[in-house]
């Protein structure tokens, strides 16, 4: 590395930082108003939107209420885009006369955009019509990702309420994170990303010749066009991740020059940022906040380093200074591997680079981001209220050590809290796990595999890993798109959403209903070096003892094999 990628990281990162300050601050500004409330025409279609639905936006509900309505309106969303996919084909705005997609393919997909995973076993640019991507998965982009920051309110709300029932609204919750905080996030980085040459049409496809034909199939190609800014800008944002065309955001028309790669990446990170310091504001105390986002940030860099040691490495097999496979030669190896580490830390998933071509340690960087339970730092919303629930265990643990009934933010956690934690720390283990074993002991999972060996057990783990935690990468070299991996992989996205998501709204409704308790001499210190550090280790501790052994005979085993093949 030269002085040139040091500035480039410095300044991401300053960027990253200040916007998400101002950002955080808005936002807590947004959920702590009324409804209804704010900026005069988001107010208005705000309130239009309560009024076609026919909502009422200042009921209060109870946990079961909110989760009731959670899930009542993630069972809608799947019902049309399920239906909008298995359609596509006779519906308009099919330029390519695009066939209807596959019943397997169709279920991993809706499950994969309702979640705000994203994962793609299918080629965009060849399977969807431009009605599935704005329709269907465009508006999957936004409503998923404003349930995942709703479900975090609802658990602020538990944390700073007293003696009280109700936890919110979801309607409001989820309404004014799309109106007031991705909506004109989304027109801003749109129109940043066409000003750099991202394209946004209805265009049919352009053919056109290859200056060099090397066959009769080459006599002539197509171009794919389509609205790509509008769905770039929200799957960067939303920590969705999902691409309109099958590479990615390696394609020069979703992410054609370095500034447009500077905004996609700042907007992976931005919102969960911000989250950290809608936190402290909301609480009333911004070091909260900034104990979250100061840990979550102690393990981000360590595997940063990490994955450009590796990458930086000389490969000792190839006799080569440094790894450009797989690698934009636009945005170089520190961009690549920024965007590795930041997509897996933030349960984003979409790429510039490939990950199947990472060094074995470069590789393993992203994985274990994404096996810590996505929450460094996590989708929007998810990502802070899983590291919340850490905290809740930190302080558990802590009060255990030192014979003191264990106590966050003013409120007793009791055997209840842990019960919840348990489970919502437990299950993307056991479904990442069992997901991995049952893939590599049977023909249907090991067919689908290009890779033998130990780089395909990686591929196999790393897909279970990606789709177990919500993220939506994946290694390339594994083909997902068969009915067991569409089955398989769905079935581990849905798990990993909603039975995390419905323990944290129990947890909130649990913390609402106790008393406030006022600190004393015996009150354990949530902020400050101490706190973080146990912190830090508690959520390291889970993820080593879940996954060492996996990891062991994947991406560890073949760093191994390359040292020794040089031998």
């Amino acid at each position: 590395m030269n002085g040139f990628d040091f500035a480039q990281l410095a300044l991401y990162f300053v960027l990253l930082l200040t916007l998400g300050y101002f950002l955080g601050k808005y936002m807590a500004f947004v959920y702590q108003k009324e409804a209804g409330s704010g900026f005069l025409p988001l107010r208005l279609m705000e309130n239009l939107t309560y009024k076609c639905a026919g909502l009422n936006p200042h009921v209060d509900m109870t946990w079961i209420e909110y989760s009731r309505s959670l899930m009542g309106f993630s069972l809608v969303s799947f019902i049309f885009l399920y239906a909008l996919q298995r359609m596509q084909n006779i519906l308009p705005l099919n330029p390519e006369h695009l066939q209807a997609v596959s019943p397997d393919s169709a279920f991993n997909t809706t499950v994969s955009f309702i979640s705000n995973t994203n994962w793609q076993g299918y080629s965009g640019e060849a399977t969807l019509s431009y009605l599935s991507q704005m329709l269907g998965l465009t508006v999957q982009n936004f409503v998923s990702a404003a349930v995942g920051m709703a479900v975090l309110v609802a658990l602020i709300r538990g944390i700073i309420r007293h003696q009280s029932d109700g936890i919110g609204n979801f309607w409001s919750d989820l309404v004014r994170s799309i109106i007031h905080i991705l909506m004109p996030l989304s027109v801003i980085l749109s129109l940043l990303l066409i000003s750099q040459g991202t394209i946004q049409n209805f265009s049919p496809y352009i053919e056109y010749k290859p200056l060099e034909v090397h066959n009769a199939q080459e006599v002539s190609q197509k171009l794919a066009m389509g609205p790509v800014a509008s769905q770039v800008s929200i799957k960067q944002l939303g920590t969705n991740g999902g691409g309109f065309f099958n590479v990615n955001s390696c394609h020069p028309y979703e992410n054609p020059s370095p500034i447009s790669n500077l905004c996609e990446l700042l907007a992976i990170l931005l919102i969960p940022v911000g989250l950290c310091f809608t936190f402290g504001f909301m609480v009333n105390n911004l070091k909260e906040g900034l104990t979250m986002l100061i840990a979550m940030s102690s393990i981000f860099f360590v595997f940063l380093i990490l994955a450009l040691w590796a990458e930086f490495c000389q490969n000792p097999t190839l006799s080569l200074a440094s790894n450009m496979e797989g690698k934009e030669t636009r945005f170089g190896i520190v961009n690549s591997v920024l965007w590795s580490v930041c997509t897996t830390a933030a349960s984003n998933g979409s790429v510039n680079c490939m990950h199947d071509s990472l060094t074995p340690l470069g590789g393993l960087a992203p994985m274990v981001l994404m096996q810590l339970g996505e929450v460094i730092y996590g989708g929007v919303g998810s990502g802070l209220y899983g590291m919340l629930v850490f905290a809740l265990v930190t302080v558990f643990v802590a009060g255990l050590m030192v014979g003191r009934t264990p106590e966050y933010l003013g409120k007793k956690v009791e055997a209840f809290e842990m019960k919840m934690s348990s489970m919502i720390l437990l299950v993307p283990p056991f479904v990442v796990l069992i997901g991995t074993a049952l893939a590599v002991s049977c023909d249907a999972g090991r067919s689908s595999v290009f890779n033998s060996g130990v780089h395909g057990f990686s591929e196999i783990l790393y897909a279970f890993s990606s789709a177990g935690n919500n993220n939506g990468s994946a290694f390339a070299g594994l083909n997902a798109n068969t009915p067991f991996y569409n089955y398989a992989l769905g079935t581990a996205m849905f798990i990993a959403r909603y039975w995390l998501a419905l323990p944290v709204l129990a947890i909130a409704g649990s913390l609402a209903k106790k008393k406030q308790i006022p600190v004393s001499s015996g009150t354990i210190p949530t902020t400050g070096i101490l706190f973080t550090s146990f912190l830090v280790c508690i959520v390291l501790i889970v993820g080593s003892l879940t996954f060492i052994p996996a990891l062991a005979l994947g991406p560890i085993v073949e760093h191994l094999q390359m040292i020794y093949g040089a031998k």
